[in-house]
C-alpha cells in the first residue's frame, strides 16, 4: 500500500492518544498513516446525560459514515462505545491488547461511608452499581471528556466522580485522590480499543490482522455477546468482564436496576475452548428475571 492509511478518530485528547497508539502499531508493520479527526455527536451534545440522548453509536456513527464514504481507511474506537452490531460493510480489523478495565472513583472526599455522599457520573451502569452498594448516596450527572470532568470535579461540591481507569492512565492523569473500584463490574469491553475497516478492503485487513491481540479479542467479544443477548445498548446498566485465568476464562456479568434496588450477578469459570460463554451467562441471568430488572 503506497498511500498512507487514513486513521479516523474522534478529536478528544483520549481518542487522539488511542489513534496515535494505533498509528505506532501500523508503523511497526511498515505502514505509513495519517490521522483524520472527526467530531462525534456525543462530543457535540454535552448538555444531557448519555442515556437521555437515546441514540445507539453516539460516539461512533460519524466515524462509520466517514469509513463507508471512503474518507478514512480505518476507524479507532473505544470498544465499549461501539454498538454490538457493526454497520453493514464494516468489520473488525484488529483489537490491540487491552488496557486497565477497572473503574476508579476520583474523590474530593474519601469518606464514602457517609450517608450524604454525592457522586457524579453520566453512566447508568456506574450509577446503578453505586446505588446498589450505597443506597443513601446521591447521584448527579456529569459530562465531558477526561480533563473536563476532572476540572468540573475540582470546581464543584461533588464528593467524587467515577471514571474509567484506562482513560486516566493513558493520558497520565490518574490523580492521587483516586481509588480503584475492584467490586464494580465494568462496561463490556471497557479498556479495549476496536479498529474497524471496510469489509471489502481485504488487502488492508490482511495486513492489519497480525496486530490483533487474541486474548483481548476473545474476552471483549464474549462481553459484547453478553450485552447483545440481554438486548442492552451501550448505555444500559449492564456490566461484564472476561479474563483468562490458568486454563480457563473467568466471566463475571451483572445487570442492575437503575435505582440500584435489584441486581443479578453471574460469576463462573469456563473452559478455554468453550464457545459463546457470554451467551450462556446472559441466558442464565434471563432465566432469573434479568428483563424485569432491566425494565424496572
Amino acid at each position: 500500500m503506497s498511500s498512507p492509511v487514513r486513521i479516523g478518530t474522534r478529536g478528544s485528547a483520549l481518542a487522539l492518544w488511542q489513534a496515535r497508539w494505533v498509528q505506532t502499531m501500523l508503523t511497526s508493520i511498515g505502514l505509513k498513516s495519517e490521522l483524520v479527526p472527526i467530531q462525534s455527536s456525543g462530543d457535540q451534545q454535552q448538555q444531557k446525560p448519555l442515556y437521555e440522548l437515546g441514540v445507539q453509536g453516539i460516539f461512533t456513527k460519524e466515524l462509520d459514515t466517514a469509513l463507508l464514504a471512503g474518507d478514512v481507511d480505518i476507524a479507532v474506537h473505544s470498544m465499549k462505545d461501539v454498538p454490538t452490531q457493526l454497520p453493514q460493510g464494516i468489520t473488525t480489523a484488529f483489537i490491540p491488547k487491552r488496557g486497565a478495565w477497572q473503574d476508579v472513583i476520583v474523590t474530593n472526599n474519601s469518606n464514602w461511608e457517609s450517608k450524604n455522599y454525592v457522586v457524579a457520573t453520566s453512566s447508568l451502569r456506574r450509577a446503578a452499581q453505586w446505588k446498589h452498594k450505597y443506597p443513601s448516596h446521591t447521584i448527579t450527572d456529569i459530562r465531558g471528556n477526561v480533563p473536563t470532568r476532572l476540572k468540573k470535579l475540582s470546581e464543584s461540591n461533588f464528593d467524587g466522580t467515577i471514571m474509567a481507569m484506562a482513560g486516566l492512565s493513558r493520558l497520565e492523569m490518574l490523580p492521587e485522590n483516586s481509588v480503584v473500584l475492584d467490586w464494580m463490574i465494568p462496561a463490556p469491553a471497557q479498556g479495549a480499543i476496536l479498529v474497524t475497516a471496510l469489509t471489502e478492503n481485504q488487502e488492508l485487513l490482511s495486513a492489519l490482522n497480525k496486530l490483533n491481540h487474541e486474548e483481548t479479542a476473545r474476552c471483549a467479544e464474549e462481553e459484547r455477546l453478553f450485552l447483545r443477548v440481554l438486548e442492552g445498548g451501550c448505555t444500559a446498566p449492564i456490566g461484564a468482564h472476561a479474563q483468562v485465568v490458568d486454563d480457563g476464562i473467568h466471566f463475571k456479568g451483572s445487570i442492575t436496576q437503575k435505582d440500584g434496588k435489584k441486581q443479578l450477578v453471574f460469576d463462573a469459570v469456563f473452559a478455554l475452548d468453550e464457545k459463546h460463554i457470554g451467551k450462556s451467562a446472559a441466558e442464565q441471568l434471563l432465566a432469573k428475571g434479568a428483563k424485569d430488572v432491566l425494565d424496572g
